[in-house]
């Protein structure tokens, strides 16, 4: 974990261990990218699709948690989440974008698409979080 990101940021746990990165994140959006290693894989050599589902995971729930005070760590749970395996990612990098869709004060819906290097679409999932307590939006 790098010190010098902000604590929103920061990565901690399974999400950590899979290196996954923030990149951008801007209220109703967050960008998320991972390196693929050889640890990612599957019995096949590609991307498992565990991955790809955590990374839609991460990236969805992100995008209903920004905030602009780079010192608060706001965080929510998985109600449902769905997903859709489009391609085998090629290349050596995978960037994810998370959009927050709708929802209120705790409950919040979004929806995602993971593509690989060369910018193809690789998976795709919506889901539906709630902030935890602590973490709603400011009305």
């Amino acid at each position: 974990m790098s010190d010098s990101l902000p604590l929103s940021w920061r990565m901690v746990g399974f999400q950590e261990l899979l290196g996954v990165r923030v990149v951008d994140w801007e209220p109703d959006q967050v960008v998320l990218e991972l390196t693929v290693g050889p640890h990612h894989l599957n019995r096949s050599g590609i991307v498992h699709g565990g991955v790809l589902c955590t990374l839609l995971d991460v990236a969805l729930s992100f995008s209903g948690l920004h905030c602009e005070a780079p010192d608060q760590l706001r965080k929510a749970m998985t109600l449902s989440l769905s997903t859709t395996f489009v391609a085998p990612a090629k290349g050596e990098a995978l960037r994810t974008i998370g959009r927050l869709e709708g929802g209120g004060r705790s409950t919040f819906m979004a929806s995602g698409k993971v593509f690989d290097s060369q910018g193809n679409l690789v998976a795709m999932g919506e889901g539906s979080f709630r902030r935890r307590r602590g973490s709603e939006v400011e009305v």
